[in-house]
């Protein structure tokens, strides 16, 4: 291969790990809502800086209750907000006072005699809070109805629903990779530890099928008549999967997890596990297993893992993540795709490629992009002991 188409295959394999708003992934990834915080972790009257597809910004949340995402930092002398007030719905900056609304709109200058605060303006983006998550549109114009990110499962009245992030250190794009890489589930979810998923699943090597959907890609890892593995894939970096509870009789959580990037070479893997309410008792149990371990952060524990092959026993929260983390962290900061060698058994992420190839090319020669929208019906995802079903 000549240096020259070396070199153009590295490039065009680069669109796909970055994610500034100067990138058409960045911009891509933009147009979409996504997650930016934990709703439980942002208290009324309280700021926080939080990085997102490389732009800082200020997550703050009003005294009436709703949240809002504007700049990091102010338009005067560019010192960050979140150090300031949370006033009513607006935050002023704690330097020279300047105040700003959930738009980012200057609305106050109280050192200036004549302000002229419509021309200042810090960015400002819609914020929408569901299922325990804080999405914001971060692209142009105006926002999509937020319709696309919905489950069934996640809107389930009287069950119980758990959010969190963890921050890696590494590009979001192998993280997404990994979704729709049904065959590591025999080996990497066998590692250390063989907790319930493991078990479940199986080191069966699976017959696969993919096909795109009008919200992303179906994925369908059939290990056997009563082992099949549905993956409900929603465009661009959303998974929806089915994983086990605490105990065998306690029904499988629903898990939606989000590959946001911070910045190119770190992501945040936000995630919704979501398991229908199975009395008092039960409820409490699986309730107080999130509270003890639902913060868990396998970037937290790097040594151990990588080096001392201490994985966690705790099965929802902790192990089935470090595991991935291992995994994905081992890749490097960004995989190196030009020296990999992909085969048949990686079809969902030759499949994943092409779709993002595509979507790129439509955005960077100003045609239409496809038009995601959520499916018309639920998907059932399959746990083993079920035969497969019609998806």
């Amino acid at each position: 291969m000549s240096t020259s188409k070396r070199t153009s295959r590295a490039d065009r394999l680069d669109l796909l790990t970055q994610s500034s708003p100067d990138t058409p992934m960045g911009q891509l990834l933009r147009r979409f809502w996504q997650p930016v915080g934990v709703s439980g972790r942002l208290a009324k009257g309280k700021a926080i800086p939080i990085r997102r597809f490389s732009e800082d910004l200020t997550l703050y949340r009003g005294e009436s209750g709703r949240a809002y995402l504007v700049g990091a930092r102010c338009a005067h002398r560019c010192t960050v907000l979140h150090t300031g007030w949370v006033q009513g719905e607006q935050i002023r900056c704690m330097y020279h006072g300047w105040r700003y609304d959930g738009t980012g709109q200057c609305t106050e200058m109280p050192a200036e005699k004549n302000p002229k605060l419509a021309s200042v303006k810090i960015a400002g983006y819609p914020v929408h809070e569901y299922a325990g998550l804080i999405f914001a549109y971060m692209g142009e114009g105006k926002a999509p109805e937020f319709d696309l990110p919905r489950k069934d499962a996640f809107e389930r009245a009287g069950g119980l629903m758990f959010a969190r992030e963890q921050t890696w250190n590494c590009n979001w794009f192998q993280m997404i990779e990994n979704s729709l890489d049904a065959v590591h589930v025999s080996f990497v979810h066998v590692k250390g530890v063989v907790g319930a998923f493991g078990a479940a699943v199986t080191t069966a090597i699976p017959d696969l099928d993919y096909l795109e959907t009008d919200s992303g890609i179906r994925q369908i890892a059939t290990r056997s008549k009563n082992n099949v593995r549905i993956s409900d894939w929603t465009f661009p970096n959303n998974n929806h999967i089915v994983v086990p509870n605490l105990e065998p009789e306690y029904p499988w959580f629903d898990v939606g997890v989000w590959m946001v990037p911070v910045d190119d070479e770190h992501s945040v893997r936000f995630t919704i596990n979501a398991t229908p309410s199975s009395g008092a008792e039960i409820d409490r149990i699986v309730t107080e297993n999130a509270e003890i371990h639902g913060n868990y952060n396998p970037a937290d524990h790097h040594d151990e893992l990588f080096y001392d092959d201490q994985y966690p026993n705790e099965v929802v929260f902790k192990l089935t993540s470090a595991q991935d983390y291992v995994a994905q962290m081992g890749q490097g900061v960004i995989a190196d795709r030009t020296n990999e060698r992909l085969v048949t058994s990686d079809e969902g992420i030759a499949l994943l490629r092409k779709i993002f190839f595509r979507e790129l090319d439509r955005l960077r020669e100003g045609r239409l992009t496809k038009s995601w929208k959520r499916l018309d019906h639920a998907v059932k995802l399959t746990i083993p002991g079920e035969e497969k079903v019609d998806a």
